[in-house]
């Protein structure tokens, strides 16, 4: 076994390998999937005494107010605290942080924090937070595959691959659905649909589908009663198209409103010098606040999807609820508190595609097919434009409900509803995540390369053969002009087409005051050349 680890860690795995590889990953990421599913419904079972999370929502109605609103505030307060002592910046990890560890990071993410954020949204989920379980699970995937890629020291493409591998099986095993797990890895997570990762990723996919399969059986999660009936007629198709428009347009609603809401928070907690350990509390205040009133935002919402799924609900209350819902979500998100938006998004949607079916289906009740397939519409146009992945989200939506009729219907609004989306945010949820922290993934690999190499790591040092001339980079530091050693491509390049002497010095900054020391310099041609490099190894792992 020595040897074997020796050979893996010194000249990588083998397609076969790589397989089995694959094959453990999937395993491995499907059971995490699964116990973390569990151990939601075990903690908030416990927490509010009901006998199913199923039924969370109609027995909550039942308990005293003082516990419902409790709840929230200790799960919240707990939730901060391990925030606090094992983040940097109290800040849950989740499916935004993945794509950036499999695009700067050589398919890695934080272990440490990673860890902190899994038990923080556990009990997030399990206390009355309003979000989703994807984002954990995949982030805890994440962390199976930087230990498996730490251990066979895999280059970036292998690395890659792994985080897909072990992405595909969380979400598989999560969502009960292999085909959109291995999408969603592609989509998603890795942003390219290279032949050579779609092996891999698909047996990681099927073996986290076939262990959630052994623990919860292979049944659809929702059940949409009145969507294999199908399109009444063809001439429908435009409502769903309007209803994909609108749709999108309650995405950018749910997405803007979480960032707005999670700066306004900032910036109070600076104003008045608010630990951040107490904001998860105060959120979960405020969500016990609504709970008392409107039960139906605690955890997944699993129920009230499934009522709106099968029309089993007012055009009144589906309305109301998809403005609670939000409420809840940006709280929930910008209390800093953990989970997802994905499920929260196919409850919206399902919500809205309801409210729309049954304005449509009283005005005209002689060619609509019934609100229940709007509801399905629009729970996949609403979380595929939060996502920015129409293909798996579509495919997630037919394997949550079972129902691969309404094909034509889901497609049309999730198709107008990322359109409009994606031309407002930059893509998708996640994607406008990173670019608020200066990670400019969402602009393509030409961008976010640029941040990936440093001044120190292209520059000539003084004792190279063709080192710049130390006089010049003297002169030149004397006017002004040099860069740190920590100087990205990013800000470097458009110094060098400025430069009459086609490089930069770089300037080691100084421990006490004073100059700092000259430890070389930076080339135009050798920039280019590192930068057009990065684009080449680029683009032949996404077309291999």
């Amino acid at each position: 076994m020595r040897r074997v680890m020796r050979v893996l860690r010194e000249r990588g795995p083998s397609k076969i390998q790589f397989w089995f590889i694959a094959l453990f990953i999937g395993i491995a990421a499907g059971l995490a999937a699964s116990a973390f599913r569990v151990g939601v419904s075990l903690l908030q079972t416990t927490l509010y005494g009901a006998e199913s999370v199923e039924t969370i929502h109609s027995f909550a109605r039942t308990l005293p107010w003082y516990w419902v609103f409790a709840i929230p505030v200790m799960g919240g307060l707990l939730v901060g605290v391990i925030l606090h002592r094992y983040t940097p910046d109290g800040r849950v990890r989740s499916v935004a942080d993945v794509i950036e560890g499999a695009a700067l990071n050589n398919g890695r993410v934080e272990r440490r924090a990673g860890i902190a954020s899994a038990m923080a949204s556990l009990i997030t989920l399990s206390s009355g937070g309003s979000t989703g379980r994807e984002g954990p699970v995949v982030h805890i995937a994440g962390l199976i595959s930087t230990w498996v890629s730490n251990r066979l020291n895999a280059n970036g493409i292998t690395g890659r691959d792994l985080l897909g591998c072990a992405v595909a099986a969380a979400v598989s095993a999560s969502f009960n659905a292999p085909l959109a797990g291995a999408l969603f890895a592609l989509e998603v997570v890795l942003r390219h649909f290279a032949v050579h990762a779609f092996a891999p990723i698909a047996i990681a996919s099927v073996a986290g589908a076939v262990v959630s399969r052994l623990e919860f059986g292979d049944v659809a999660q929702f059940s949409a009663r009145g969507g294999s009936e199908g399109l009444g007629f063809y001439v429908e198709l435009p409502a769903f198209l309007m209803l994909g428009l609108i749709c999108g347009l309650v995405a950018v609603v749910l997405m803007r409103s979480i960032f707005w809401a999670d700066d306004f928070g900032s910036q109070v907690q600076a104003r008045i010098g608010l630990p951040r350990w107490i904001r998860p509390a105060l959120a979960g205040g405020m969500l016990g606040a609504i709970a008392i009133w409107y039960p139906h935002i605690i955890g997944v919402g699993y129920e009230t999807t499934v009522q709106a799924l099968q029309g089993g609900l007012l055009l009144h209350e589906a309305l109301v609820f998809v403005v609670i819902k939000v409420i809840a979500v940006v709280i929930t998100m910008a209390g800093r508190m953990g989970g997802g938006v994905f499920s929260p998004s196919l409850m919206i949607g399902a919500l809205a595609g309801l409210g729309f079916g049954l304005v449509a289906t009283a005005v005209f009740p002689t060619v609509s097919s019934g609100g229940a397939l709007y509801a399905l519409a629009g729970m996949g146009a609403v979380a595929a434009a939060v996502l920015g992945a129409p293909i798996s989200t579509t495919l997630i939506v037919f394997e949550l409900t079972g129902d691969w009729q309404t094909g034509l219907a889901v497609m049309v609004a999730v198709s107008a509803s990322t359109a409009v989306a994606s031309k407002i945010v930059d893509r998708s949820f996640f994607l406008t995540q990173l670019e608020r922290r200066g990670s400019r993934i969402a602009a393509g690999p030409q961008q976010y390369l640029l941040g990936l190499y440093s001044a120190a790591y292209i520059m000539r040092s003084l004792d190279s053969p063709r080192a710049a001339p130390e006089p010049r980079c003297r002169a030149m530091i004397e006017g002004g002009l040099w860069i740190a050693p920590d100087t990205t491509l990013e800000t470097l390049l458009p110094m060098l087409e400025e430069s009459d002497d086609g490089f930069i010095p770089v300037l080691a900054p100084a421990s006490t005051g004073g100059q700092g020391e000259l430890m070389g310099a930076v080339f135009h041609v050798d920039a280019l050349r590192a930068y057009n490099r990065a684009l080449a190894e680029t683009a032949a792992e996404e077309h291999s």
